[in-house]
């Protein structure tokens, strides 16, 4: 194991091995990707944190990342509770900063599927081991609290009275020190490191709460004799426990479908060694040139080919298609798609990151991060809220303190515990990252999180034309070709060009043109996006020619009406920059069968419809009037589809462009949200906030109800948040509210967040029958949840 390096430190007592085994260069792949340069490279890592619990936990830790030299970004997401840190490992390694996370009080997990998984199991196996001991304690509590609510005087000696108090705290112990101990220590890490989160208002309160009952009961004669508060106090926390246990459970199925997603790839397989014997390897050992056996039931962990037995495999998340895909011997599986039927051997062609699988989950995993507008505006005013929060229970324990010393000190800890902010930070994360999930389970995946955001306001969407509302692919319909050229002698040259590029035209005159490369050598090929190719071209005799293949402009020729079909032109540059004609290409395409459907869905949610195209004007007429679009421009260069973009912007239009997510590059980034559309999108590449895997335009316009209903239940959080603590602020203050029920309050604020968030998983709004509707039948795409 390499662990040395430039910064790379040495083990001491309190740097054990373990920890520098993430210094070791072979294991960062497992929890991360290379980025930016080549001559300055830098490391992509994720990592799950532990002991975090709200937005300022998050704040603290992105500030104790970025205080280490070399790195440099730190991203924290509080709903989540994963960081991505990009470092430099000629200045860093993650064992620094992974023990600078630990010097702020926290625990940071490389996010390895089975680290994140484990960790998730174990915080809620102690999670529901606190709140069961806090149920039991309190029900005891209870049980002796309750002759002192219903006796009448003389009922109960002083003996009595004392004896059972002292049997209140003995059983109060076991929920101090067990239950509230992850409270306990969150808080005397802010008093140590000098900073304020959630839990110090929380500890505060069960300390001052448990501080007064004790001084009750050992001095009945004292200030605090009069009342002691075991059963507030015991409630007060198993009530918060119950709101946690279930936040966490709620949380894994809400904001953790992301996660869920991204962890399909199997931790383990097996690999067939020297011997011909298969042995089980991790996941990440695997290398080009493996063997590989995938059982019925297991993702497939890499790109490879079948070279034993056949199966059906399930690609949905890969390609939106739900129905399973026969893959005999020979055939291309894909990581992550699901080995369905029988056991496979698979010969291993690609693995990590030059896996399209891994392009989705980087997307995934940046989204998730991210944060939303609203919610940095809950993160700036966190920890303000939280010192106000603190002044404002010394100020009316100070009030209440000359009436009854004793219940001045309870009136503060009503307010510390039922002002905690802790849905105020969860209103808006959740949701954003529930939805977020629930789109890349029906093949959408959200590249900006904020695009959601941008997505509600919508009032027009603009869509491309070829490869976007027109099928995918193309078909030949016919060839003209100058005096002098033969069909196939066309055909060849012009898929010399159309074979380096991605293009919907480009491929079908690849697939019409003959299988036998020809005599074209091309050289110096360079792309203008929505235009054309161009590139020196040799043809064999060492003879060098300019060709370009794609509009008529492009070509320098003049276009020809007449015709609705799609025209690519093949000329020759000549020595005076003239466009010499050699072939012109007829292309048709067909209409996408729901295309018609999708219109009409946006229009009557009162949303415009416009098609910009770079194809002739004659075929986006034709094809505007199938899908009943009123507003089609033809004829657009990018930067005329942009000017027409930015013509509705100056309108006062917020504007979403739906393209191909590559010759629609400038358009998409100029558009207030973006989908990229079509399962050839290079995904490292797209511009989009949006990327649409599946081959239905109806995710559009169901995106488009879904971002609305997100928005409608952030704002319903956010009015819930400040609502709760409008009403109940001033009856703590007023001392109308015991610790108890602002416990209650409190836990069911947070809790009522996250189940209104939990409402946006429950799939795809269907266009036309309210936000609130399940999908049609006939808008509704084919891939299913996996």
């Amino acid at each position: 194991m390499s662990i040395n390096g430039p910064g790379a430190p040495a083990p001491t007592p309190d740097r054990p091995h373990d920890a520098l085994l993430l210094d070791d260069p072979q294991e960062w792949p497992a929890f991360g990707r290379p980025c930016g340069a080549a001559d300055a490279p830098a490391w992509d890592s994720q990592v799950v944190l532990e002991g975090m619990h709200c937005a300022a936990c998050a704040l603290t830790i992105e500030d104790a990342l970025r205080a280490v030299p070399g790195v440099q970004q730190a991203e924290v997401s509080a709903a989540t509770r994963r960081a991505r840190v990009v470092w430099h490992p000629d200045q860093v390694r993650p064992s620094q900063w992974v023990e600078a996370v630990r010097k702020a009080g926290y625990r940071a997990l490389p996010a390895m599927d089975a680290f994140a998984r484990a960790q998730r199991q174990r915080e809620s196996r102690r999670a529901l081991w606190r709140w069961l001991v806090a149920g039991f304690c309190m029900m005891q509590v209870m049980m002796y609290a309750w002759p002192a609510y219903v006796a009448l005087p003389g009922d109960l000696t002083g003996e009595m009275e004392q004896l059972l108090r002292w049997a209140s705290w003995v059983i109060t112990l076991p929920v101090m020190i067990f239950a509230c101990g992850p409270f306990f220590s969150s808080a005397l890490r802010d008093v140590r490191l000098r900073r304020v989160s959630m839990d110090l208002p929380v500890a505060l309160g069960m300390a001052i709460t448990f501080v007064v009952s004790t001084a009750g009961t050992f001095d009945p004669t004292g200030i605090f004799g009069k009342e002691v508060y075991y059963d507030s106090l015991t409630m007060f926390v198993f009530f918060l426990l119950t709101g946690r246990w279930l936040e966490l459970r709620l949380r894994d199925r809400t904001a953790g479908a992301l996660e869920a997603v991204m962890n399909r790839l199997p931790d383990s397989v097996e690999r067939r060694g020297a011997d011909g014997a298969f042995t089980r390897v991790a996941t990440r050992r695997l290398v080009a040139g493996d063997t590989i056996r995938v059982l019925p039931g297991e993702a497939f962990p890499a790109d490879g080919r079948i070279t034993a037995g056949s199966t059906q495999a399930d690609e949905a998340l890969l390609t939106g298609e739900s129905t399973p895909v026969a893959r005999p011997v020979g055939s291309m599986v894909t990581a992550g798609s699901y080995n369905l039927q029988s056991p496979v051997e698979v010969r291993v062609e690609g693995t990590g990151a030059e896996t399209r699988f891994a392009q989705i989950v980087a997307l995934m995993e940046n989204a998730s991060l991210q944060k939303p507008r609203l919610a940095q505006l809950a993160d700036r005013i966190a920890r303000p809220f939280l010192v106000a929060v603190l002044l404002a229970a010394v100020l009316a324990a100070a009030w209440w303190w000359p009436t009854d010393p004793g219940h001045a000190l309870m009136v503060g800890v009503a307010v510390l515990i039922v002002t905690c902010p802790c849905a105020l930070s969860l209103a808006t994360p959740v949701a954003m990252l529930t939805a977020a999930g629930t789109l890349a389970r029906h093949g959408v995946l959200v590249r900006n999180l904020q695009g959601l955001e941008a997505l509600a306001s919508v009032d027009t969407v603009v869509f491309d034309k070829t490869g976007t509302l027109t099928r995918d692919g193309m078909a030949l319909q016919a060839v003209h070709v100058a005096n002098g050229w033969s069909r196939e002698d066309a055909l060849s040259l012009a898929a010399a060009l159309a074979r380096h590029s991605v293009h919907p035209a480009s491929r079908a005159l690849v697939a019409a043109a003959p299988a036998e490369p020809g005599r074209w050598a091309v050289d110096g090929l360079a792309e203008e996006a929505g235009q054309g190719l161009s590139a020196r071209v040799s043809d064999g005799a060492g003879a060098m020619r300019q060709i370009r293949l794609g509009s008529a402009s492009h070509a320098g020729v003049a276009p020809q009406d007449g015709s609705t079909a799609l025209q690519v032109v093949l000329s020759e540059q000549t020595a005076e920059g003239q466009g010499l004609e050699l072939a012109r290409f007829e292309l048709t395409e067909d209409l996408r069968t729901e295309a018609p459907a999708v219109v009409q869905a946006l229009e009557q949610e009162g949303i415009a419809v416009h098609l910009l195209s770079g194809d002739r004007a004659g075929a986006v007429r034709r094809v505007a009037e199938q899908a009943g679009i009123r507003e089609a421009q033809g004829g657009c260069t990018p930067q005329g589809k942009l000017a027409a973009l930015q013509a509705l912007q100056s309108q006062g239009r917020h504007v979403a462009m739906v393209g191909d997510g590559l010759n629609d590059g400038p358009v998409l980034a100029g558009a207030h949200v973006s989908f990229a559309f079509g399962r050839a999108v290079p995904l490292a590449q797209s511009r989009a906030d949006f990327v649409v895997l599946g081959d239905s335009l109806a995710l559009v316009p169901q995106a488009v109800l879904l971002a609305r209903r997100t928005l409608r239940v952030v704002r319903q959080n956010l009015w819930w948040a400040a609502g709760y603590n409008a009403l109940c602020v001033p009856l703590a203050v007023a001392g109308w509210m015991p610790a108890w029920l602002a416990g209650l309050g409190m836990a069911l604020s947070s809790l009522l967040v996250v189940l209104n968030a939990a409402r946006l998983s429950r799939g795809l709004p269907a266009p036309g029958q309210g936000a609130a509707a399940q999908p049609s039948s006939s808008l509704q795409p084919t891939l299913e949840p996996a």
